[in-house]
């Protein structure tokens, strides 16, 4: 009897499904919004003090100005579109891929025309930059997953337990009146 002949049993007699490779992957997927999160938001702080909006709104437009801050700037902001970008990048490639676009395709539009545009200024384009609010985007949309992720798994988590403890057999009433106890399987 090979291993895809002998199904497991939980503690009822139900088969056993194996989950653990499942949540394996959730938790790997958690732990990975949450190290993208963290590190793009700790690249955010230098883009977010070196921003000329954020200077003005913080009435210290010109104190941290120097020689090369824009280049510094796209570099930070390089690295938060890139790393923190990824997963929805990646959304996007497989939403067009499968026809069907959706939050992360709206979600990589958004990153990549205030990256690619912000970038472009610095080169010499004229323009505003907006490698700010591509920073925050990130890190907001990053937290957001991160959150829901680990909501669902939550979730399945708690499904899974209930169903632990799902008898394994029923009471089937035959016509007679007698009752039979039937395996849950073959109902």
């Amino acid at each position: 009897m090979n291993n895809s002949d002998h199904k497991r049993k939980n503690d009822n007699g139900h088969p056993k499904e194996d989950h653990e490779g499942h949540q394996d992957h959730h938790a790997h997927m958690v732990a990975d919004f949450r190290r993208r999160f963290w590190i793009s938001m700790v690249l955010t702080i230098p883009i977010l003090l070196l921003s000329p909006m954020i200077q003005q709104f913080l009435a210290i437009a010109g104190l941290l100005r120097f020689k090369g801050d824009l280049y510094i700037n796209l570099l930070f902001s390089s690295a938060v579109f890139f790393y923190g970008g990824y997963p929805f990048l990646k959304g996007l490639f497989e939403e067009l891929r499968d026809k069907h676009p959706g939050m992360m395709t709206l979600i990589a539009l958004a990153i990549s025309v205030s990256y690619f545009y912000s970038a472009g200024v610095v080169l010499g384009l004229s323009g505003r930059l907006f490698f700010w609010e591509l920073a925050t985007l990130v890190d907001i949309m990053l937290l957001g997953h991160w959150i829901e992720m680990k909501s669902v798994m939550g979730a399945s988590r708690a499904v899974e337990e209930l169903v632990k403890l799902m008898p394994s057999t029923a009471h089937k009433v035959k016509e007679n009146g007698d009752i039979e106890d039937v395996k849950i399987d073959e109902l």
